[in-house]
């Protein structure tokens, strides 16, 4: 019989080396990514900022915004070597957890309606579409909208 090893996956605070390998994941990713700098003063600024390793290599990435009993989710990625293993969904609920510890009782995103696979990651674990913000996204053919969506937090 053979062993199957189960790999580590942890998700832990975003820490200034790991930037580059942050924005290098953003910029395959997505055709309009953030800058380093932003993650940077994401960092800088207090905001949780959190990756996802899977033995120690960095996975994904997730970034929220709170204040006032909410959260906002400004970032979150799963990179393309580590896709469709369900990482995206325990990072999704890590954030989640977060939020609620740190005393949000909503939750907010945006998302692309040409991102259907993270709308329905998002449908899956409760967030509902509370309306659009009109040429949100930049496009390659200008701009689009983006379906905001929002998710009340039970308390733990």
């Amino acid at each position: 019989m053979v062993a199957v090893i189960k790999p580590v996956i942890q998700v832990r605070a975003m820490r200034a080396e790991d930037l580059a390998t942050v924005s290098a994941m953003e910029n395959i990713s997505y055709d309009f990514p953030w800058s380093a700098g932003i993650f940077a003063d994401c960092v800088k600024a207090g905001h949780p900022c959190w990756v996802l390793c899977v033995d120690a290599d960095i996975a994904g990435y997730g970034i929220l915004s709170m204040g006032a009993g909410e959260a906002h989710v400004l970032n979150i990625c799963i990179g393309p070597d580590f896709r469709g293993r369900g990482l995206g969904r325990h990072l999704l609920g890590r954030l989640l957890d977060i939020a609620r510890w740190n005393g949000a009782e909503r939750v907010f995103l945006e998302v692309r309606p040409s991102n259907p696979l993270a709308k329905a990651l998002y449908e899956s674990v409760g967030f509902n579409e509370i309306g659009r913000r009109p040429r949100y996204y930049p496009a390659h053919d200008g701009r689009e909208d983006a379906i905001v969506m929002a998710l009340d937090l039970l308390p733990s």
